[in-house]
């Protein structure tokens, strides 16, 4: 989830003096490629988008503990769907069964347990598996999934992963410049998001393609110097790898308009 503030519009609600839009997104780990995004209001809360995505069965759903709500976690679950979240300090659980770890891999231990809570046990009936973990910098991070198949150590990879996303949103507000927007209705906003994300992935998915050495930001920088040059896209992109020199980062960029 990223938010971007706005002067004060009442179409996008978030504070009494301050309004704010929310771009939700469903990143694919194995690409970096989002695979859902709903634009909303700022007020609206992380949790209910999940009421929004149709899960995949046998995939994993790696999620920060602003979605953690059991009647939604229980409803990938039927649906044969894996999540890993993290579980709030005021977690309530009863331990069912603790199973043998490896403290040098930094879990400190991986039980089977059950919600003693009246809500939560009743909107999720079934077992969850708790890991607890200290990562290389001596933090403690307590994990929860419906996967008790795999390795603890993976649970705690998986997560890991989660920063992708991170990375994906500061990409975007850095470098696709959506720091400012250029009109404040919603639809000139949205607009402009919109074109973020189309960039980000013409630029993916010509990089996967293409197979080119470079990250997707040298990407963008080249494309500033042939703004309005037609050639294919393979020999454009061949003749920076033949050694040229690359462009100025300091100056501004549009993508390029290329034919293949």
């Amino acid at each position: 989830m990223g938010k971007s503030p706005l002067t004060w519009k009442p179409w996008a609600h978030f504070r009494r003096t301050k309004s704010a839009v929310k771009m939700h997104t469903l990143l694919n780990l194995c690409g970096n490629i989002p695979e859902f995004i709903l634009i909303t209001e700022g007020n609206v809360h992380d949790v209910n988008v999940l009421d929004h995505i149709i899960p995949l069965p046998g995939a994993y759903y790696v999620m920060d503990r602003a979605y953690l709500d059991f009647e939604r976690l229980y409803t990938l679950h039927t649906l044969n769907a894996y999540f890993v979240t993290r579980a709030k300090k005021n977690f309530q659980f009863q331990r069912r069964y603790s199973h043998s770890v490896d403290r040098s891999t930094g879990i400190i231990c991986d039980q089977t347990v059950v919600l003693t809570g009246f809500y939560p046990k009743r909107n999720y009936p079934e077992t969850l598996r708790r890991i607890k973990y200290r990562d290389p910098d001596g933090r403690v991070l307590v994990f929860l999934t419906n996967d008790f198949s795999i390795p603890a150590l993976l649970v705690a990879d998986l997560y890991k992963g989660r920063w992708q996303i991170e990375l994906f949103f500061k990409w975007i507000k850095q470098h696709l410049r959506i720091k400012a927007f250029f009109g404040t209705s919603a639809n000139a906003v949205k607009t402009q998001i919109w074109i973020a994300i189309c960039v980000y992935l013409l630029v993916a998915i010509t990089k996967k393609q293409l197979k080119i050495d470079r990250s997707l930001y040298t990407i963008l920088r080249q494309t500033n110097m042939d703004r309005f040059d037609i050639q294919s896209v393979p020999a454009w992109f061949n003749r920076w790898s033949n050694g040229d020199e690359l462009p100025d980062a300091t100056k501004p960029w549009v993508l390029a308009a290329c034919r293949t």
